[in-house]
């Protein structure tokens, strides 16, 4: 786990969040259940509740807790 990158993205002028893995967007996040499906999508079994303390999430414009515009 420890070679992974995720980086969520600053919010969009239209909310939500773009979230990456490497040079691939996995989709636009809304909220942290968006994110755990996308790292879900991507072979990562993360729990919604564990997603602001994981380490190799970088927070971009914004902590866990910004969604909006």
């Amino acid at each position: 786990m420890a070679a992974i990158r995720v980086i969520v993205q600053p919010p969009s002028p239209t909310g939500g969040r773009m979230v990456r893995v490497g040079g691939e967007i996995l989709g636009l996040a809304h909220s942290l259940r968006d994110v755990a499906e996308f790292l879900r999508r991507a072979g990562l079994k993360v729990d919604p509740d564990d997603v602001p303390d994981l380490p190799w999430i970088t927070w971009r414009g914004g902590g866990p807790d910004v969604w909006g515009r």
